[in-house]
């Protein structure tokens, strides 16, 4: 199959050979939301803490008598059936959200992605992807001749004067193809290719 390559001025030119095994596969949403869903959940550290009624400041004091006062029995006030009391199972910084997607899954899931995208228009080859100097002006140009706006930009090397340019673009992300995650291919409208980072796309996803 093909992958259209896209010119500095934004026209579709000539067609570049690409593995069907990875842009040429049916969409499988269940697999790719999964995937996505792992992504973020893998992200995502605890930041709630509640406490339970060890922690709770009270007394150890027994609020009252075990027997004669027509009351329920209460051992202390740190109780969790108390208000104030503490937490039974309380939430934890420490709180392990991380969800677990095997190897082949996670590949399978990645083909289905980058076929989708192909589908749908959202991919093209470019020859290389660089600035001049490390200047955001000159990038948000480049971009704005080709018709661009949001873009995640996989390129076999890292080129430094692309990232530096990138950073202060709210829209656009420069990785590398062991760097590019489900949930970034989703998310940007578009996704440019190089055509050294296409073979090595195909290298970790055969």
């Amino acid at each position: 199959m093909e992958l259209k390559l896209l010119q500095d001025n934004g026209q579709i030119g000539a067609g570049v050979d690409a593995s069907p095994e990875v842009f040429g596969r049916d969409y499988n949403e269940a697999l790719v939301h999964q995937i996505v869903v792992a992504y973020q959940a893998n992200a995502r550290s605890g930041n709630r803490k509640q406490k339970d009624r060890e922690e709770v400041k009270h007394t150890t004091k027994k609020p009252w008598r075990q027997k004669g006062t027509g009351r329920a029995r209460a051992g202390m006030s740190s109780s969790p059936l108390w208000r104030g009391g503490g937490r039974i199972f309380p939430n934890s910084p420490e709180e392990n959200f991380s969800q677990k997607v095997n190897k082949k899954m996670f590949r399978a899931g990645m083909r289905s992605i980058y076929s989708q995208l192909a589908r749908e228009g959202r991919i093209n080859v470019v020859d290389g992807f660089t600035v001049d100097a490390p200047k955001t002006k000159l990038l948000a140009d480049k971009f704005k001749a080709m018709g661009l706006d949001s873009v995640l930009i996989i390129t076999d090397s890292l080129d430094e004067n692309l990232y530096l340019a990138s950073r202060n673009l709210p829209h656009v992300a420069v990785v590398e193809p062991r760097q590019a995650d489900p949930l970034s291919l989703v998310h940007y409208k578009k996704v440019l290719v190089t055509k050294a980072a296409v073979a090595q796309i195909e290298e970790l996803l055969k």
